[in-house]
């Protein structure tokens, strides 16, 4: 049966190339994006009965309520939300500013958490659905000059792997999908966001817009390939709840792993020590 995807940040990279996988599939698709016409020009190539362009800025809880109003009275139904939009706010976290943060919160953590707030109640009384939040490889690995921007996306994955355990029971699966580095705007002069450089014990390794600017449009990954994969999370009975997407993200992800179970063996004893007795 033909699917109802509902996207945030359908205007380009993975949000974009999953909307075109899921109508190349035979599904419908919700796009939506804070700039219409981004997204509309984005999905020029395949627009037709089975997409439907809606205003939505992630930030705006009351947005995201009547953005899925209107996909149920389009469509009658959301099968799969893609929580896809987001922003990169980059710089050294005594140089970030405390409203950029909570801005950048706004966006990429509170915004998922409006989308799908929004779209369970649909999702529990179809009993079914999809839920697949994009996360990030800066998500479950922590990297220089990306504390906030990997605040916002560890708080992603948790957010997911709690709810995921709250609504099993109604046939809805959550996954987190954890790209690494994939051709997408997130490091776009006119997407990724820098802090100023103004402490001059940091100015001697450089700006994080030095280190991280020349990476942009030379990233391994493709949204294409990785949307093809999302289309098959969504056929399957049972997806991961966890995904990391690229080889350079599994290549990143193995050492941390096997640090961390490293120190739990290191210091296994010390955290029992900690019981209390009866």
């Amino acid at each position: 049966m033909s699917k109802v995807w509902f996207i945030t940040g359908a205007g380009s990279g993975i949000g974009a190339a999953s909307a075109k996988a899921a109508l190349r599939a035979g599904d419908r698709v919700v796009a939506t994006g804070r700039n219409l016409d981004k997204v509309r020009n984005a999905l020029s190539d395949v627009a037709g009965d089975r997409l439907l362009f809606v205003q939505l800025d992630v930030a705006n809880e009351e947005q995201a309520r009547t953005a899925v109003d209107e996909a149920v009275k389009a469509f009658g139904r959301i099968d799969v939300l893609l929580n896809n939009a987001g922003y990169s706010l980059l710089g050294n976290f005594e140089e970030l500013g405390t409203a950029e943060i909570e801005a950048l919160m706004s966006t990429n953590f509170y915004g998922v958490m409006y989308a799908m707030r929004a779209v369970l109640p649909v999702m529990r009384k179809q009993r079914s659905g999809r839920i697949i939040n994009i996360s990030s490889l800066a998500g479950i690995v922590g990297f220089k000059h990306c504390g906030a921007y990997s605040a916002s996306k560890f708080a992603v994955e948790g957010l997911s792997q709690a709810v995921a355990q709250e609504v099993e029971q109604f046939g809805i699966k959550i996954t987190a999908v954890a790209p690494g580095f994939f051709r997408t705007e997130l490091l776009d002069a006119q997407n990724a966001k820098y802090a100023a450089s103004t402490i001059e014990d940091y100015a001697a390794e450089g700006s994080a817009e030095d280190m991280w600017s020349g990476y942009n449009g030379k990233q391994g990954g493709d949204p294409a390939k990785l949307a093809d994969v999302l289309v098959k999370f969504v056929g399957m009975e049972n997806p991961p709840k966890q995904f990391l997407a690229g080889s350079d993200a599994l290549a990143a992800y193995q050492p941390t792993l096997e640090g961390q179970l490293d120190a739990l063996r290191a210091y296994e004893q010390l955290s029992k020590s900690t019981d209390g007795s009866f």
